[in-house]
C-alpha cells in the first residue's frame, strides 16, 4: 500500500505540475514541499485541506483510507 506522500507525488505528476508550483499554492518553499513528498516532514492538516480542494479529491484518497 502506498504511503500518503507517494500519493501526493502521483497527484502532482499526473497533472504535470512541479513541486515549485504546488509549494506556491501552499505558500511554502519547494524545499519544504519536497520534504513532504519524501516523507521527511509530515504534511500539516491545513496543507492537506488545500490539496484536497485543489485536486478535487477527499482526504481519505490522499491518506489511503477506505
Amino acid at each position: 500500500m502506498k504511503q500518503y506522500y507517494e500519493r501526493l507525488r502521483d497527484l502532482r505528476e499526473d497533472r504535470d505540475l512541479t513541486q515549485a508550483q504546488i509549494a506556491r499554492l501552499l505558500n511554502t518553499t519547494q524545499q519544504v514541499y519536497s520534504r513532504y513528498e519524501k516523507g521527511i516532514n509530515e504534511l500539516p492538516v491545513r496543507h492537506l485541506v488545500t490539496l484536497c480542494r485543489f485536486y478535487g479529491v477527499s482526504a481519505d484518497k490522499i491518506l489511503g483510507l477506505k
